[in-house]
């Protein structure tokens, strides 16, 4: 089956009260970690500096949307497409609460790695039986395996004590743990008919909201590069690389108490991401 393009433009459905995602930031925090894994690089959103940060993504600069390129064929222009609805159907259904059934298709891979991103940036991937549930879902079946355990030793209780949380990786009382990715943008570097590779452009925020927090919450921008196979009747990962930016020019916005970020978050529900 061939992948159809089914046209240019982000679409955004409304608030489905889910709140993932975490950034990057030149100090420590939850979004850290490039390893291998049986020998497929995977994205670890892991704690502390438990490995090299960042790392590269594909360096051919596809189109977006109707001008990508396919394996094979011949290169479009690098210029992404203007955002706007495509008329795609989105996706209706959820595996572990997490958007799924994505069309094969260009659009579809896109989709379903901006709706990855945020779920693997977010404070379930804390909580060891929700982390299991999520690298299961979205990982490829050949590298989520081996993957499970590495993350567990990444996500150990020593290294979430020393985020400021708890052993089981929730927030100490009378604070709130935020751990929230949102995409910003997506586009194709690679396609063939089961495989194609998406860089995703995120901004998120991350950190510990409330009085007393000695890791405020703070803004962070990164780029997520997600190569995904379509294996059994959907997009899964089968690896994934992190780098920063690019990040704009910080605004002159007066920063929100603890008390308003720590109410956003838990008033502002998350979105399922369409291509």
């Amino acid at each position: 089956m061939s992948l159809g393009e089914d046209g240019p433009g982000t679409r955004t459905r409304m608030p489905e009260q889910h709140a993932g995602g975490t950034g990057r930031r030149t100090q420590p925090q939850p979004r850290r970690a490039l390893v291998t894994v049986v020998g497929v690089v995977v994205l670890l959103i892991a704690a502390l500096a438990f490995a090299n940060r960042g790392g590269k993504s594909d360096g051919s600069a596809a189109a977006d949307g109707t001008s990508g390129t396919k394996a094979g064929g011949a290169k479009g222009s690098s210029a992404a497409s203007a955002t706007a609805p495509t008329g795609q159907r989105p996706v209706t259904s959820k595996t572990a609460g997490i958007p799924a059934g994505f069309a094969h298709s260009v659009q579809g891979a896109q989709s379903a790695a901006a709706n990855y991103a945020v779920a693997l940036g977010g404070v379930d991937m804390f909580n060891a039986g929700r982390r299991h549930e999520i690298v299961a879902t979205v990982y490829a079946p050949s590298v989520s395996a081996a993957l499970q355990s590495t993350l567990d030793r990444a996500y150990s209780a020593d290294a979430e004590k020393a985020l400021g949380l708890t052993s089981d990786g929730t927030a100490p009382a009378g604070l709130t743990f935020v751990s929230r990715t949102v995409p910003v943008g997506a586009k194709v570097t690679a396609s063939a008919p089961d495989a194609v590779s998406v860089d995703v452009w995120c901004t998120a925020l991350s950190g510990l909201a409330g009085q007393g927090s000695t890791k405020p919450v703070s803004s962070s921008w990164f780029t997520v590069s997600e190569k995904l196979v379509w294996t059994a009747g959907d997009w899964k990962i089968q690896s994934s690389t992190q780098k920063q930016g690019p990040a704009p020019v910080n605004g002159d916005d007066q920063a929100a108490t603890a008390d308003e970020i720590s109410g956003a978050v838990q008033q502002y529900g998350g979105f399922t991401y369409a291509r």
